[in-house]
């Protein structure tokens, strides 16, 4: 992807041509669970309220699917109008090539510096000095989430953390429960990542996914790490788990899995299902062990257009996106948290109110694993912990010692 011709560079600029007084634009994501398309439907409303239309291309499958098709039409000049992408180091190469809308005009108008927080995230929308992408939530990985009824209907008092539900596992398993359901693919690293971040430290984690601290990653504190994992995996066989995270999710919600390790934005699953937070499920922050976020989210890129037309339609789409109104109508549907801390976040549910504790309240916000090291190794890092917790034979200490080789050859 280093190398580019004139010819490509030329051909991305072909955008799609306006229509009447109002401009299409067709906007790529990959949003297609029940919660996202419900999320997602709010900004296609208020974008579409500007005059303008959004035409949906979503894309189905995990971000993993959609980031090479999405980075390959940029490329082979059929760009689209604007596309979601994760905050990191997806786009460097387009924007070195002169493929995607600068947008730092538009973000010193509207001061997103000082709107929107944390500052990572604008940060890593942010090259030599100009800005390239708009942050639209924040996301975090840390969250354990449970269905209370399953406990109560055994006796049982629902888990206060991983711990706990470990304890709780030969029970359920008894019951004819799973005790953690488990998607295939990333999601398998996600919560590989979370045990980490829970047992180890945020600053242990940071210093080895950013710092490539070789000492950490192989000795006892990751070491533990593993074991634990290992423990876990008994109850999580590779017959058991399912394509999709949101299948794995969906266990939860229809009372077959006790719990699921998931990101935040599980919690817009569990709201299309109409359930309550604090009552019917439980959502444990870091979980429950120690409450922490980490700075993932959304961002949205705009494709450079030779179009005025098309190129105005983009601003008023970024400029949509991070406004008051759109921000909580998206976010509370999300299971995100919205990026302005000066919304009206009334209709907050049980969850929400923690993550923005977290983030308003507390040092424990870290960086991304993409915002620390590269697609390739994080890809790495995930057929490992993939391998690992699908394969019994597998000893704990040789998963750790090809894991210090990932991070040992990771470029810095």
């Amino acid at each position: 992807m280093k190398a580019f011709t004139m010819a490509a560079v030329l051909a991305a600029t072909v955008a799609l041509p306006s229509v009447g007084m109002a401009t299409d634009l067709e906007v790529t994501h990959w949003w297609t669970s029940g919660g996202e398309a419900a999320a997602v439907a709010e900004f296609a409303k208020a974008f579409d309220a500007t005059g303008n239309k959004w035409v949906d291309g979503a894309i189905a499958g995990s971000g993993d699917v959609a980031r090479p098709i999405i980075i390959s039409r940029i490329l082979g000049g059929n760009p689209m109008g604007a596309t979601q992408l994760n905050p990191g180091k997806d786009a460097d190469d387009l924007i070195a090539a002169g493929l995607m809308q600068d947008l730092t005009e538009l973000a010193a108008a509207e001061d997103w510096a000082n709107i929107l927080r944390p500052a990572s995230q604008l940060e890593s929308c942010t090259v030599d000095g100009k800005v390239y992408c708009v942050p639209v939530n924040l996301h975090s990985a840390q969250w354990m989430w449970t269905n209370r009824k399953v406990f109560t209907d055994l006796g049982m008092e629902p888990p206060k953390n991983i711990d706990e539900l470990i304890a709780a596992a030969p029970k359920l398993v008894e019951a004819g429960i799973q005790p953690l359901s488990m998607a295939q693919g990333w999601p398998v690293g996600l919560m590989v990542n979370d045990v980490l971040v829970a047992q180890a430290g945020v600053e242990n984690f940071v210093k080895v996914y950013k710092d490539r601290d070789l000492a950490i990653a192989g000795g006892p504190e990751f070491g533990k790490i593993f074991e634990t994992l290992a423990n876990i995996r008994q109850y999580t066989p590779a017959d058991k788990m399912v394509p999709q995270w949101n299948e794995a999710v969906g266990l939860v919600i229809q009372g077959k899995a006790a719990a699921n390790i998931m990101g935040d934005w599980a919690g817009g699953e569990f709201a299309v299902a109409n359930m309550v937070a604090g009552q019917d499920y439980d959502c444990l922050p870091g979980l429950g062990v120690t409450p922490v976020l980490n700075t993932g989210g959304d961002v949205f890129y705009f494709p450079k257009s030779a179009d005025p037309a098309v190129t105005e339609a983009q601003l008023k789409m970024a400029s949509t996106l991070v406004t008051k109104e759109v921000q909580v109508a998206f976010n509370l549907k999300k299971g995100s948290l919205p990026m302005r801390a000066d919304v009206d976040l009334s209709a907050a549910n049980d969850c929400m109110k923690k993550g923005l504790e977290i983030l308003d309240g507390s040092t424990a916000v870290f960086p991304n694993d993409i915002q620390m090291i590269d697609r390739d190794s994080l890809n790495q890092i995930n057929d490992l912990f993939t391998e690992f917790m699908a394969n019994p034979d597998m000893p704990a200490a040789d998963a750790q010692a090809k894991f210090v080789s990932i991070i040992e050859a990771a470029p810095k």
